[in-house]
């Protein structure tokens, strides 16, 4: 294949938020671009304005930026191919229509929407379905079963009017080889005469998106498995205006993490975790819905997330930056199953992602984080608290939940479970020993602090968990986290000797009053 014919395009409609199932099928057509040198272009196809939504245009774009996916042609980027919003094409879509109808593979139809609902009432009754197609067309009413000079009178009144496509009279296998599945055999028979233009004068999806993917000379078309039913109608037309169909590649669903069916927004909400890239709020209802970035997920995590769902490499690798994925990605390595979304995959992701970023990147970032939470950090203390904490987060907003790193804990904040558990009688007399050595360390650095903690247990006769958990109960009020000597170094031996004070009095009053 050379790198000069690759052209492949992401199409949403903007009706919406953007699923990350989208995201996903954009994440494959960039790569599957990248991988040849070729182009990558975002075309958005609002024919349907019934269903346009204010926004979310501007929506895809914002997703699409913050995920890292390059836009190399569209309705900002610009490109030669343009316009690459399917509102500004009509001149396009009228004469490609007119094309098929001169051509005898489209045709008028004037049927009325309650006329062909009455029809399919009656053919429910009767137990069949109906369909508008060779065996009906010449009952109704069109310009396949009407007279010329009829035809004519009803245009004349202003009857409205759809355009049809024109299946075969007589069935055919429609044969085409997908890049994913193979070969795909579907009869013609299963395909009524769809609507390419409606009685607005709009373009259908099927004939816009087979008009513009020829006119913009797309070279793949890798789009999700709910348009596979949709393919052989779109070959037909490509057949009938005599052009040739690009290559198509139809991607496996993502299935919810449990259960059957393919993941949805009710999902998300049922589980707790978001199904959109970004946060996205319903301009009619004012509802929010929440996205990946402000969960707190890296976009780099939130991109290798969904590349494995449903893309295998060959091997048990499973972290992929952007460039090292367009290097070997390939659409003989998705996957034909669905693949089952798993929230505890996703933040394992983050989780490794997080951990491999630089400090000079998450020093400001944790600083901006605090400071919006009213908790001023310095680059040093911001260093130090990522180096106790990192890993134990998923997130880097959850450093934050542990209050304790910035303040003394309240009576509130004590765990009282662990309290009563490991917090004994004798156990006060323990940490007034244990001031009083600390007290004497000279050089406050976690190394020494242990060494000496070791030596003064040894000396006393006691164990690790009837000193050190306690210790951190007082400091923390927590009974997990991260190194108590680390800790205690961060803190100082002033502010360390305080707390332990202040906690061994608070848990002395908990076990009073408990």
């Amino acid at each position: 294949m050379t790198t000069s014919n690759v052209r492949v395009r992401f199409a949403p409609s903007p009706t919406g938020p953007l699923h990350m199932g989208g995201v996903r099928t954009a994440l494959y057509n960039y790569l599957f671009a990248r991988a040849h040198g070729g182009k990558f272009l975002l075309r958005i196809e609002d024919t349907d304005q019934t269903r346009y939504v204010e926004g979310a245009e501007d929506y895809v774009r914002e997703a699409l930026t913050w995920c890292g996916i390059e836009i190399d042609e569209g309705v900002v980027a610009g490109g030669e191919f343009g316009p690459y919003r399917q509102s500004e094409r009509n001149a396009f879509y009228r004469e490609a229509v007119e094309l098929l109808l001169v051509s005898g593979h489209a045709y008028l139809a004037f049927d009325t929407p309650e006329e062909l609902d009455a029809l399919r009432k009656q053919a429910e009754l009767d137990k069949n379905v109906f369909q508008y197609d060779a065996s009906s067309r010449g009952g109704l009413k069109n310009s396949m079963s009407l007279s010329e000079e009829e035809v004519e009178a009803l245009i004349e009144n202003e009857t409205p009017y759809i355009v049809r496509f024109k299946t075969p009279d007589i069935a055919e296998d429609i044969t085409f080889t997908d890049e994913i599945r193979g070969n795909v055999t579907i009869s013609s028979a299963v395909v009524d005469d769809k609507v390419l233009v409606k009685a607005d004068g709009l373009p259908t999806y099927h004939l816009a998106n087979v008009v513009d993917d020829y006119g913009m000379e797309i070279s793949h078309v890798i789009r999700g498995e709910e348009w596979l039913p949709s393919a052989p109608l779109h070959i037909m037309l490509y057949r009938a205006f005599g052009w040739d169909a690009p290559k198509f590649a139809h991607l496996s669903l993502i299935l919810k993490p449990t259960g059957n069916g393919k993941l949805s927004k009710r999902d998300g909400d049922a589980g707790g975790f978001p199904v959109f890239p970004i946060e996205w709020k319903d301009p009619k209802t004012g509802n929010m819905a929440s996205g990946y970035r402000e969960h707190g997920y890296e976009p780099e995590a939130f991109l290798n997330m969904l590349l494995m769902l449903g893309w295998n490499p060959g091997d048990d690798r499973e972290m992929f930056t952007l460039e090292e994925a367009a290097k070997v990605f390939s659409l003989d390595k998705v996957v034909k199953s669905s693949a089952r979304f798993s929230p505890d995959k996703a933040r394992w992701f983050n989780e490794q992602y997080l951990r491999q970023k630089p400090m000079a990147e998450l020093v400001p970032a944790l600083i901006e984080i605090a400071g919006l939470q009213g908790i001023t950090l310095d680059e040093r203390d911001a260093g130090v608290v990522l180096k106790l904490m990192l890993e134990r987060v998923t997130f880097l907003h959850e450093i934050l939940e542990a209050k304790w790193l910035f303040g003394a804990p309240k009576h509130e904040d004590f765990d009282e479970k662990m309290v009563r558990k490991k917090w004994k009688p004798e156990t006060a007399g323990y940490m007034s020993d244990l001031k009083t050595m600390l007290a004497s360390t000279t050089l406050f650095k976690a190394d020494e602090i242990e060494s000496r903690f070791k030596s003064h247990l040894e000396e006393k006769d006691l164990s690790f968990g009837q000193v050190l958990l306690p210790f951190r109960l007082a400091l923390t009020g927590a009974g997990g986290g991260p190194s108590m000597f680390e800790f205690a170094e961060f803190l100082g031996l002033e502010t360390t000797l305080e707390r332990l004070d202040f906690g061994t009095s608070m848990i002395e009053k908990m076990k009073e009053e408990q």
